[in-house]
């Protein structure tokens, strides 16, 4: 359903979430934390700090950060960012003229979970996350 963009998107935003309020984190250390390539990571990052959804420092001590403001954003903002709102508009089965009036097998299923997961995406904030992993019941890569 995500494109590996958002896959990677979101945990990095994640990782930088939970350890940015002690210090700025750098690309290569992100990458490995999520255990994605650094290069797409980078990429990525880029994509998300244009779009003032991620922040960044350049210098010997700079890096990607998060303020506490930043951390109200939602799932979804990350994921439309990278992928765009019609991520969820693409039939379940790639089926190019899949409609309403003209619905594929599991079209109107798909429709009901896409609404419950579009709400939950649309909920969940940046610091929910944090929270979770903080008390261990969601778990992402350990940071080190």
């Amino acid at each position: 359903m995500l494109s590996k963009s958002s896959e990677y998107a979101i945990k990095a935003m994640i990782y930088i979430a939970q350890a940015s309020n002690t210090k700025n984190i750098g690309v290569a250390e992100i990458a490995k934390g999520i255990n994605a390539p650094q290069p797409f990571t980078a990429k990525i990052l880029q994509n998300l700090t244009k779009q003032k959804i991620l922040r960044s420092i350049k210098g010997p001590k700079g890096g990607f950060y998060l303020t506490a403001p930043d951390l109200k954003q939602s799932i979804a903002k990350i994921i439309y960012a990278i992928d765009g709102k019609v991520t969820f508009n693409k039939c379940v089965l790639g089926l190019h003229n899949c409609s309403e009036e003209k619905p594929c097998p599991l079209h109107h299923e798909y429709k009901k979970i896409k609404i419950d997961i579009i709400n939950m995406i649309e909920k969940n904030t940046l610091a929910d996350f944090v929270s979770k992993l903080n008390s261990g019941e969601i778990y992402l890569k350990a940071i080190q």
